[in-house]
C-alpha cells in the first residue's frame, strides 16, 4: 500500500435553515475545485441573529483531502 498525504483546511459554510445545510454547502463547494474530499469534521457552529430570530446559521469545519504529487 503506498503511503498517502491529506491536507487539512478550514472552511465556514452557511445557511439560512440549517447548521446541517450550512456545513453541506460548504462541503459541496469544496467539491467543485477540489479532490478526493475525505473526512469534514465540525469545528464550531453560530448563527447570525436578526430582531431575536435566527438569520443565517454559519457551521466551521475542518475537512481533508488527498494530496496528489505531479508525477
Amino acid at each position: 500500500m503506498p503511503n498517502s498525504v491529506y491536507k487539512i483546511i478550514e472552511l465556514v459554510g452557511t445557511s439560512p435553515d440549517s447548521w446541517e445545510d450550512a456545513a453541506k454547502n460548504a462541503v459541496n463547494t469544496a467539491s467543485k475545485s477540489l479532490k478526493d474530499l475525505r473526512i469534514a469534521e465540525v469545528v464550531k457552529q453560530d448563527m447570525v441573529i436578526e430582531e431575536g430570530k435566527p438569520l443565517l446559521f454559519r457551521t466551521k469545519i475542518s475537512l481533508s483531502f488527498k494530496y496528489h504529487t505531479e508525477s
